[in-house]
């Protein structure tokens, strides 16, 4: 299991972006040794920090497995970065990995906290028609991370899995819970440290039942 591709951007004006009307999705893969800071890499930057700024969503990890499938699927080449991820990886199961499951990369540790949910920038910036379906259904949807401990890392480091809690949901899992499976969600709601977002999610699809 290891990083193949580290990716970081500079937010630019885009008309198709929404009504921000910029976005940093663009991602260049950036090399040698890159730090790790607490709001994530150094030399990235996030457009939109109402929905993407929290320390929650500090890195995003996609699968170039993910990727391979797609391109058979769209016909189409996928560069590591397209999607807008910061670590491209290989051999490691990222949408099978659970919320709380902490990751050792270069000399930095990060943690899984919940899956990426497509929006209307990724529909425009990828120009599949329907694409916000698609990616939905298919369930290949990668992984948020916070900064546990602060490091550098680089493309070629080894993804070492340090923890992983019992009882805990998978990415897939969490995906589904977002979109209103009550058991999952339950589930993930007893994950200790989880993302505060999750209980926003709550109050949208279990309201006051949360027992």
């Amino acid at each position: 299991m290891r990083i193949v591709a580290v990716n970081v951007g500079r937010a630019v004006d885009a008309e198709w972006a929404g009504k921000l009307g910029r976005t940093a999705i663009d991602k260049a893969e950036a090399r040698g040794r890159i730090e790790v800071g607490p709001n994530g890499l150094a030399g990235d930057e996030r457009a939109d920090v109402e929905h993407h700024g929290a320390p929650d969503h500090a890195v995003y990890s996609y699968a170039r497995e993910d990727y391979d499938w797609w391109q058979r699927e769209l016909g189409r080449e996928l560069r590591n970065g397209c999607f807008g991820e910061n670590l491209t990886t290989e051999g490691l199961d990222v949408n099978g990995a659970v919320i709380g499951e902490r990751w050792r990369v270069g000399t930095a540790v990060i943690e899984v906290t919940g899956p990426r949910v497509p929006c209307l920038v990724f529909r425009n910036w990828l120009g599949e028609k329907g694409w916000i379906k698609r990616f939905t259904q298919a369930g290949r949807v990668g992984a948020y991370l916070r900064v546990v401990e602060l490091g550098d890392l680089g493309s070629g480091d080894a993804v070492e899995i340090v923890a992983r809690p019992e009882g805990s949901v998978t990415v897939t899992e969490s995906f589904r819970a977002y979109h209103g499976d009550k058991e999952l969600l339950r589930r993930l709601l007893a994950v200790p440290g989880h993302s505060p977002v999750w209980d926003e999610v709550a109050d949208r699809v279990l309201g006051g039942r949360r027992a």
